[in-house]
């Protein structure tokens, strides 16, 4: 039996050394028997840290936060069963976003599998075609040292390669679980370093033609989907704009929208508001898309009723991110390596009428969002302005779907003060956005604010339940509609002469957020002004722990607010 306990222990030692050997740093735990030879093995090694979260579905969207946010793989443990079922919202949204996790899934040896054993379901390819790899390792006692840290290198090197994403292995183990009587065994660090994954970079004539098919067109955008672009990368875009004579459609999500770089660089923020005004009709002759799918509809529709002649997408992950099927080429590149090599061949920084008109467009409907804004009521989108205009540098946003991420990108103005947005625009769902954010206030050095839904507050009170466990600091600005605000822009809520559209999709929760504050060990407050979400931000963000800033905002007045400031910008730019 101490031989059986030995084997085991030192192969889960080995097996965690050098996956922090491999670069990660933090082991994300949820309790449980099954897997207590994972669990203590990753406390007692020395590099990983672990963190504890009680439930599986939140401790899976805090690993993907934290995972984002830092830009290194993280690793998940859980014991078996539905515990491990529990992982594939995030696991889902890992895949789509190409976020590095490691999940390992304790489970039953395979003697136990089919007889009626607890906490016993198929774990075998339970994520399907959600990871980039799957396998299920012998059972720990019969699992050498060599072959875990093989195991352990292949998945980093998986989850962090040229198509980054989510891996599953599955772990069975026999009892007893507990350590051996002499103590729990550390590896000794042989590990050879994280893998390094070779940038790809576009063939000499490649580049020539691109150059020479940009050079020849003077009428093209940029258009930047949510992207977490580092600097050197967004500094790369910056220059390739200012040499093509192109404007940058900025989504709120690029890290395009904010920094330095704003100052002499072409950055249209109000591309979604002005592509719904006739200024649509502006027609591009070449487009490069970087990131994601955009969040705003119109851009996507106005790309889809012009179908320029060359439309170019970079694709480092190979995700296909194109739901339009607008694209001419793809290219397995990243931003840098893309901008920095045309940028050295085109030079210098070109003007014409094409990038004069979108500035000016620019500046009027900045201005007649001011104006009809003005001092009328704190709804969403004053919300999302007054938020980016109070955030200090080195702020993480992190924004959920639905309305707040909409309304990040329509109303976060450009500047010069970075700003850090993160969504989970993956599979764009709104569960677990408060354990993702909590998650990036896990390795985040700076402030972390969230912008998140009432509905998406209500789908993750497990994620918030941890905040205060973890000693964590977030600010959570919370505009507070009563439900699913959204649905009152969709066509649906024309059809309230048939539909019961209020309890069928708004779905009134009548939840008083502020009894969240006792029972998460929070801070909230109401907030009815800008000048007063404004202090309270920086309040907040100053201290320790988590604020809930509550928006109160009546839907229908909300509706009215975004009605009127599209009718103001649409005139602005008449």
């Amino acid at each position: 039996m101490t031989d059986h306990r030995h084997r085991t222990y030192e192969a889960m030692a080995a097996f965690m050394d050098e996956l922090s050997g491999a670069g990660v740093t933090d082991v994300i735990v949820s309790p449980g028997s099954r897997s207590t030879p994972l669990t203590v093995t990753a406390d007692a090694s020395p590099r990983l840290r672990t963190w504890i979260q009680l439930d599986e579905r939140s401790a899976g969207f805090f690993a993907l936060g934290l995972a984002k946010a830092a830009r290194r793989p993280v690793a998940l443990v859980c014991t078996s069963g539905t515990a491990a079922a529990n992982y594939l919202p995030a696991v889902a949204e890992a895949c789509y976003s190409a976020t590095p996790l490691i999940v390992l899934t304790a489970d039953r040896p395979p003697e136990l599998r089919g007889w009626g054993a607890g906490q016993t379901i198929d774990q075998v390819d339970l994520y399907g075609r959600h990871v980039r790899w799957f396998a299920e390792l012998p059972v720990g006692d019969d699992l050498d040292e060599a072959f875990a840290r093989r195991s352990a290198r292949r998945a980093v090197t998986v989850a962090t390669g040229p198509a980054p994403g989510p891996v599953h292995l599955n772990v069975p183990l026999r009892e007893p679980l507990d350590p051996p009587d002499d103590g729990v065994p550390t590896a000794t660090g042989t590990s050879s370093g994280a893998p390094v994954v070779a940038d790809r970079h576009l063939p000499p004539d490649q580049l020539d033609r691109l150059a020479t098919l940009v050079d020849a067109s003077p009428r093209g955008v940029i258009a930047a989907g949510p992207a977490d672009l580092d600097r050197e990368s967004v500094e790369a875009i910056a220059r390739f704009s200012r040499a093509a004579g192109w404007p940058i459609l900025a989504d709120a999500a690029s890290q395009l929208r904010r920094g330095p770089h704003v100052a002499d660089c072409p950055i249209v923020a109000t591309a979604d508001l002005l592509l719904r005004t006739p200024f649509a009709e502006s027609r591009p002759d070449v487009v490069i898309r970087v990131g994601a799918t955009p969040t705003s509809k119109a851009l996507r529709l106005w790309l889809e009723q012009h179908r320029p002649a060359d439309v170019v997408m970079l694709d480092p992950h190979g995700l296909w991110n194109e739901p339009s099927f607008t694209s001419t080429a793809v290219l397995p590149v990243g931003a840098r390596a893309f901008a920095d090599p045309l940028a050295d061949r085109l030079g210098g920084t070109r003007t014409s009428d094409w990038l004069d008109r979108w500035r000016t467009a620019e500046q009027a409907a900045e201005q007649a969002i001011d104006t009809a804004l003005g001092d009328g009521p704190l709804l969403e989108a004053a919300v999302s302005r007054t938020l980016g205009d109070s955030c200090p540098e080195t702020t993480t946003v992190y924004v959920s779907n639905s309305m707040p991420v909409r309304d990040l990108d329509g109303f976060l103005r450009p500047g010069p003060t970075p700003l850090r947005v993160l969504a989970n625009r993956g599979a764009n769902g709104i569960d677990g956005v408060t354990s993702s954010a909590l998650g990036a206030a896990a390795a985040s050095t700076g402030p972390v604010v969230a912008l998140v839904g009432d509905l998406a507050v209500l789908h993750d009170l497990g994620g918030l339940l941890a905040a205060s466990r973890l000693h964590l600091d977030l600010t959570l600005v919370v505009p507070n509609n009563n439900g699913g605000g959204i649905f009152s822009f969709l066509p649906i809520a024309d059809r309230a002469d048939a539909v019961d559209t209020h309890r069928l999709f708004h779905t009134p929760h009548d939840v008083e957020l502020s009894t969240l504050a006792p029972l998460a060990g929070l801070r909230h407050r109401c907030v009815r002004d800008r000048d007063e979400l404004a202090g309270s931000l920086e309040a907040a963000i100053r201290a320790p722990g988590v604020d809930l800033l509550e928006v109160p905002v009546d839907v229908d007045a909300n509706v009215r607010q975004h009605r009127e400031v599209l009718a103001a910008v649409a005139a602005a730019v008449a």
